[in-house]
């Protein structure tokens, strides 16, 4: 490999739904990522980074575009009321670091565009991790990628491996008939690895970009990672007991349509406890990867980096997935880099971070390539070199529905209050200093209305900023005349 360092290796590693507070260094009383902890002890670990929009599909086109949901126009997953692509013809890092002269593979969950795949975003090389995703086909909205090459289904068949158990739908339960190496993480790193050995023959430098489908659910997760946390020793979630007093509707529909509406702690723990193992067979993982990059001699002058899209519900709040709210249990997520020819060990970075469009101009940033002028996030390079701050006062984050109907919701947050905009349910307004868990919602308080018209009247300047077609002349007095109920 070269050893300029002004062109490093990338490796990227990208789940789907880690909560922020399940890694150790993050503060999980139980939870054991010795790898993820270990990325914090030589690199940097932000604790304070978002997703602009906590579902997988806008997400994913927001981290490759650079820009929010509004921007790129892509608002929901395929099997929704609003199934649409991106707009095309937008610049995305892969494209900059290929035409600058980067080798890119990726591995893992692609879930970013019906027809097209990572080989038509300037990737060189796409492993497959479960063949295409059959999505919404009748209206033509069906992921329909190529299945050749390998993938994990075929090869657990060829192993003579049954297929993965679903008896308990998306609860998720243990997987009987693998050990850990056989589970799909372990095939995805594997794949990985391979890859990392092919170029390390080369002198040209690599981006490659693994995203595993986990922790996202159902678990489904072999011995003896499914009975490592003991459910009786898992304590519950902060914001676990909400009992939605004065919050929207949707939120107890929410439970409703889950039928976990009268669940208790007991109910939800052996789920939580299957969550926490399978972010720790991640975790290990991720070990295998550092030491295969110490291995091949890439270490010094390549940086990792681990995020998810979003966080996961998990019955935080009594809830499932991910929908319908702008809690931190799905919004905050996990922000690791480790590069040591570049990273001073032991950071911590206390700055906001907007995780995937930030993560976009960074790629470009670190790799010197030049970063397109549609992007709208900020470089993290700065930050990784030890600079305090970045100048951002507050983050923000947006929504607009899923499966269950499309439901418009606008965030912003900073270092004490968080506003959450409904556009047709109430508003939400919480304390994060004294009601970290979100339970209390004081947007009709009077005691805080200095708070909310301030919060509202940063709202509306963000909207005008990404282009939000929300905001329109009525929604505009909603927010900034008192109007909203």
């Amino acid at each position: 490999m070269s050893d300029n360092v002004s062109r490093p290796n990338i490796l990227f590693i990208h789940s789907d739904q880690h909560r922020f507070d399940c890694v150790g260094v993050n503060g999980h009383p139980l939870i054991r990522t010795p790898n993820l902890d270990r990325m914090a002890a030589e690199g940097v670990n932000f604790t304070q980074a978002y997703t602009p929009v906590p579902v997988c599909t806008p997400a994913r086109n927001s981290l490759l575009t650079g820009q929010w949901p509004t921007e790129h126009l892509c608002i929901a997953n395929w099997r929704s009321e609003a199934p649409r692509p991106a707009m095309e013809g937008l610049p995305t890092f892969s494209q900059a670091l290929n035409e600058h002269g980067y080798f890119l593979g990726y591995v893992g969950k692609w879930h970013v565009h019906p027809t097209k795949g990572a080989l038509d975003y300037g990737f060189h090389e796409y492993i497959v991790e479960e063949g295409p995703f059959k999505g919404m086909p009748r209206f033509g909205f069906g992921e329909r990628l190529p299945e050749e090459g390998p993938s994990y289904k075929a090869w657990r068949r060829e192993q003579g491996i049954p297929p993965r158990p679903r008896e308990n739908g998306w609860l998720g339960e243990v997987d009987p008939y693998i050990t850990p190496e056989q589970s799909r993480l372990a095939w995805g790193a594997d794949q990985t690895i391979r890859m990392l050995e092919r170029r390390a023959q080369s002198d040209k430098p690599f981006f490659i970009r693994w995203d595993p489908s986990e922790p996202h659910l159902p678990n489904v997760v072999p011995e003896p990672y499914a009975s490592m946390y003991p459910p009786a020793q898992i304590p519950p979630w902060p914001s676990f007991g909400d009992p939605l007093t004065d919050k929207p509707y949707i939120q107890a529909q929410q439970r409703r349509t889950w039928r976990v509406d009268d669940w208790t702690w007991n109910d939800w723990s052996p789920i939580v406890g299957r969550y926490l193992g399978e972010i720790s067979l991640l975790d290990a993982q991720i070990g295998r990867l550092l030491d295969a990059l110490e291995r091949l001699g890439l270490g010094e002058n390549t940086l990792v980096i681990y995020s998810t899209d979003h966080g996961d519900l998990c019955g935080g709040h009594g809830m499932m997935d991910k929908h319908f709210i702008m809690y931190d249990d799905v919004v905050r997520v996990p922000l690791i880099a480790r590069w040591p020819a570049r990273i001073a060990p032991g950071g911590q970075c206390d700055a906001f971070a907007s995780s995937a469009i930030d993560l976009a101009a960074t790629f470009c940033d670190v790799a010197g390539a030049p970063i397109p002028e549609t992007f709208s996030g900020q470089s993290l390079a700065p930050l990784l070199a030890g600079a305090p701050e970045n100048g951002r006062q507050d983050i923000l984050s947006m929504y607009h529905g899923n499966v269950f109907g499309l439901y418009s919701q606008r965030m912003v947050r900073d270092r004490r209050w968080k506003y959450v905009w409904n556009a047709t349910a109430e508003d939400e307004l919480y304390d994060l200093a004294r009601d970290p868990g979100e339970i209390n919602n004081r947007a009709t308080d009077p005691a805080c209305a200095g708070e909310l018209a301030r919060l509202r009247r940063r709202l509306v300047d963000w909207m005008e900023e990404t282009h939000d077609l929300l905001l329109n002349s009525w929604t505009l007095d909603q927010l900034l005349m008192g109007l909203k109920l």
